[in-house]
């Protein structure tokens, strides 16, 4: 346990007594042996989690991602390159000749130019040829005559108003109620408001500051017993509860739950150098029982039979198909090249036109020329070359 080399906490090292003394081996003890199939259990279930990330989890995982990839994404990747995208191409052409071409042609040569020159031009002309020269003779209209009219009406009906209805309430209100609501006011004011006033301020002001003077009184006194009885209660709780609980805490649980939280840290320790030791020679003897035969077996058998199956048949293998892929991709090539010319000289054959991929040149031993042989000019495929002449001969001949 190395009990000489472990030294408390400062915090409560000079505080120590005899009962953290006595209780402080045995509970480590117990602790120890508590904690020690803990730890060894901990430690095993880290190395088995470890081990088995590292030779089932991780090649699982990398095998997992090459069957989805090889699976499932090369195929969908293909099936969208190589399908989907020209099928949706052809949907997205199919679908413009059907539903969008035929809509913009209407909109564009049928209904532009119907309403255009059916409603537009007959409404343009409407506007600038009738409805603008009635709305200006309208305007002058208004401007010489309705409006000069209009505003003599007025001033006459405001004249008329103004007589018959502003002046005399003008009147009343200057001349009769003003001076009614003046006296009303002057006669309520002595009458009904100031007696009140003096009322609240020489009577009812200085019975209600003795009110509140021996109320102020009263609340003190009750203030004062409330205060002694609450000291009281206060001293009897501290003195009765408060304090031999804190002497409890401070003197047993404390130093109980630091020990036992300090036992249980030093036993963890404790456990784990023992796991840690049980399980080096767990893999000692695991290496000599079954890593060093399986080495020695992979060194002397496998690595030299790997080598001789590399060598003597995986090498030549890869190297015939190789070949093979090359000659394969060549017999391809090629029998593309004479479908494609076939093709070509179907074309020609159908609708006739030069060879596009074999250009005419004037050395070509296929045309026609002066001075050749008999047999070059049966060729069935020869095309007659063109006679010409120098530029000498042409213009002697036009001249």
């Amino acid at each position: 346990m190395d009990h000489g080399k472990h030294q408390a906490p400062a915090h409560y090292e000079a505080g120590e007594g005899c009962l953290t003394t006595l209780i402080r081996i045995p509970v480590r003890i117990v602790v120890l042996v508590i904690v020690l199939p803990v730890r060894m259990v901990w430690d095993a279930l880290v190395v088995g989690a470890r081990a088995a990330d590292r030779i089932l989890l991780r090649p699982l995982g990398r095998a997992l991602s090459w069957l989805l990839a090889t699976l499932v994404v090369i195929p969908a990747v293909w099936l969208y390159e190589a399908v989907l995208t020209p099928l949706g191409h052809a949907l997205l052409w199919l679908a413009a000749a059907v539903f969008v071409r035929p809509w913009v042609a209407l909109w564009r040569y049928v209904l532009v130019p119907a309403v255009r020159y059916g409603l537009v031009v007959p409404v343009v002309w409407l506007y600038e040829a009738v409805l603008t020269p009635i709305g200006h003779g309208l305007r002058r209209v208004y401007r010489e005559l309705l409006a000069p009219a209009g505003q003599g009406i007025a001033a006459a009906v405001g004249w008329v108003l103004t007589a018959l209805f502003v002046r005399p309430v003008v009147g009343l209100w200057r001349y009769v109620l003003v001076p009614l609501a003046l006296a009303a006011s002057w006669l309520a004011e002595h009458l009904i408001v100031r007696p009140p006033a003096w009322a609240y301020r020489e009577l009812l002001t200085p019975l209600g500051h003795g009110i509140t003077w021996l109320l102020e009184l009263l609340a003190r006194g009750i203030a004062a017993v409330g205060s002694g009885l609450w000291a009281a209660v206060v001293w009897l709780v501290l003195t009765l509860l408060v304090a031999p609980l804190g002497r409890l805490y401070r003197r047993v649980l404390a130093p109980v739950g630091r020990e036992i939280a300090a036992a249980f840290g030093v036993a963890w320790r404790i456990a784990g150098y023992i796991s840690r030791a049980v399980g080096r020679a767990i893999a000692w003897l695991a290496w000599h029982l079954i890593g060093a035969p399986v080495t020695w077996v992979y060194r002397t058998v496998c690595t030299p039979v790997g080598h001789f199956v590399r060598d003597a048949v995986w090498a030549p293998a890869k190297r015939a198909a190789v070949e093979a892929g090359h000659a394969a991709r060549a017999a391809l090539r090629t029998a593309r090249e004479t479908v494609a010319r076939a093709r070509r000289d179907a074309w020609r054959a159908l609708v006739g036109g030069p060879r596009a991929s074999e250009p005419w040149e004037p050395g070509s031993p296929l045309a026609r020329r002066l001075g050749v042989t008999q047999q070059a000019m049966i060729v069935p495929s020869a095309a007659p070359e063109p006679e010409i002449s120098s530029l000498g001969e042409k213009n002697a001949e036009r001249g």
